[in-house]
């Protein structure tokens, strides 16, 4: 390794907002985080799924209306016969 060109590797405290503090070595003075594993909802298990957006129950509402969460089987319409169209000939 050269001399003088690699940055000073040193001890630093790494403090999240819950209050959590981890010491670690890092090129960085101390860090401040907002979420650490001792307080982000997956690691803690406390993970919530919030349907904001009522997607949920704006589905439910549509299938409702239908009467029925089966798909409805479509009936093909014979082809209607068409009348011949008047075609003028000239003479």
């Amino acid at each position: 390794m050269k001399e003088k060109i690699h940055p000073e590797y040193k001890e630093t405290v790494i403090t999240c907002g819950c209050g959590a503090k981890i010491k670690t070595r890092s090129t960085k003075p101390d860090m401040k985080l907002e979420v650490c594993s001792n307080c982000h909802p997956f690691y803690t298990g406390q993970q919530k799924f919030l349907d904001i957006a009522g997607r949920v129950d704006k589905f439910k509402k549509s299938f409702k209306k239908a009467g029925s969460t089966k798909p409805k089987k479509t009936v093909e319409k014979p082809e209607s016969k068409k009348k011949p169209s008047k075609i003028a000939v000239k003479s």
